[in-house]
């Protein structure tokens, strides 16, 4: 049986340079981001998940965390946040479309893989949110499902008075028949 060595090279710094401006231009661009652990999950999984991921809109980025911290100096709505829990594995799940969705989309794939934990989030209106912040977010009806609800309400008393007034003509018709046949 042969060994054989693997050879691990580091990212240049140039390269370094490129994954930082990257990942600054999407958190300032991301309405929320949300972070998970994934040990353990496979890469099948996780190709899953960024199906998944992909289909709802949101981007998701495995990076080294320090580069990840890097990229949060250099904005300014994160510059102040504590940014110690970010540590072990963890992906970054981003949108620039919905506050919800991000969050959304790693709580539905947590349901049914044991192995991806979300651990929090981040939001320039909010700063850094806990885990139980993000399940709350999660649990949450998306921005096109609050839309729909609220034009459904809007509609709801047009609805109403045609069905009253149309209900009101069917018992006029049919006095007017019923009159008119006896």
């Amino acid at each position: 049986m042969l060994k054989t060595k693997e050879i691990f090279m580091a990212i240049s710094r140039d390269k370094k340079n490129e994954l930082v401006a990257e990942l600054t231009q999407l958190l300032t661009d991301a309405k929320t981001t949300v972070f998970a652990a994934y040990q353990g999950l496979s890469v099948a999984d996780l190709q899953a998940l960024r199906a998944n991921a992909r289909e709802a809109g949101v981007t998701i980025k495995v990076v080294k965390n320090r580069l990840v911290r890097v990229a949060l100096d250099g904005i300014d709505a994160y510059k102040d946040i504590d940014t110690s829990g970010l540590n072990g594995q963890l992906l970054y799940a981003l949108s620039s479309e919905d506050e919800v969705i991000p969050a959304k989309v790693l709580s539905d794939f947590a349901k049914t893989n044991d192995a991806l934990v979300i651990a929090g989030g981040l939001s320039a209106e909010s700063g850094l949110m806990s885990a139980a912040d993000v399940t709350a977010l999660a649990s949450l009806p998306s921005k096109s499902q609050l839309i729909a609800e609220v034009v459904a309400q809007l509609l709801s008393p047009v609805h109403d008075v045609t069905n009253a007034l149309s209900g009101n003509l069917h018992a006029l018709l049919d006095g007017v028949e019923a009159k008119a046949t006896s």
